[in-house]
């Protein structure tokens, strides 16, 4: 039997070219990602999907791969950039579907936690978060993203590189099935695959963020020669909305083969 179409995600796309995808992480949308797709839509069409769970798009179901094959359904043929989740669910789908795939960009990234132990307690901490949004409603959503926004990862944005209004357009339910299903303690590692990625990769990471520097280092040098890390200055974990400008430059380059 076949198996079933994909779900097609809700996208919003602008300008003409080479397509580029750019895929936002959890709590966002695509309407997260307009100020980098404005510096890039002069000579390329962009497409920012909302990703399950999150926006307009269906709610999360199976796991990371099946993530990945509705962006896959939805964008075609194109270069990908992913931010967290959108970098996890993006490289799910360059080794899936590696001919939909002209060119992958990781941005604090990850291939997954190793250690049983470690998938098991965020497992266990990323259902107990789901279960915490979902039991605040659509009405404890705002408290919840000022939470979110104050941790360590994202305190010091300014409130125009938080885009608070963007995540404002999900729902509970929506991120709490997004943990659930493709959460970071759901992912099965894929350190030991990055050698089957053939076309060009390049891993991005805020210099200023240790943790994703060291495994942005490793995720390319675990690739191979076709791969590239590249440390973003005065960046922290949210590296396109710290330094957009940088931010479009480097993909620019990479993106058109320079």
């Amino acid at each position: 039997m076949d198996p079933a179409p994909a779900p097609r995600l809700a996208l919003t796309t602008a300008g003409e070219g080479s397509p580029v995808v750019l895929v936002h992480g959890f709590t966002q949308t695509g309407a997260s990602l307009g100020r980098l797709a404005d510096r890039l839509s002069g000579g390329h069409r962009v497409m920012r999907p909302d990703l399950p769970g999150h926006g307009a798009s269906p709610p999360a179901a199976g796991d990371l791969h099946e993530a990945a094959r509705a962006l896959g359904a939805t964008c075609g043929e194109a270069s990908y950039v992913g931010y967290s989740l959108g970098g996890r669910v993006c490289l799910h789908l360059a080794l899936d579907r590696p001919e939909l795939v002209r060119r992958l960009v990781l941005v604090s990234a990850t291939a997954g936690i190793e250690d049983e132990d470690g998938r098991r307690a965020r497992r266990a901490a990323d259902e107990a978060l789901a279960d915490r949004i979902e039991s605040g409603g659509d009405q404890g959503l705002a408290p919840f993203l000022d939470e979110w926004l104050a941790g360590p990862l994202f305190s010091h944005l300014t409130e125009e590189q938080a885009d608070r209004p963007s995540r404002l357009a999900n729902r509970a339910a929506g991120l709490a099935g997004s943990l659930r299903h493709h959460g970071t303690g759901t992912q099965q590692p894929l350190w030991g695959r990055l050698g089957e990625l053939s076309m060009p990769v390049l891993v991005l990471a805020g210099e200023k963020d240790e943790r994703f520097c060291r495994l942005g280092r490793r995720l390319a040098e675990a690739v191979g020669p076709n791969a590239t890390f590249a440390p973003v200055a005065g960046a922290g974990h949210a590296v396109a909305f710290e330094r957009p400008e940088e931010t479009a430059r480097i993909l620019e380059a990479f993106v058109r083969g320079r």
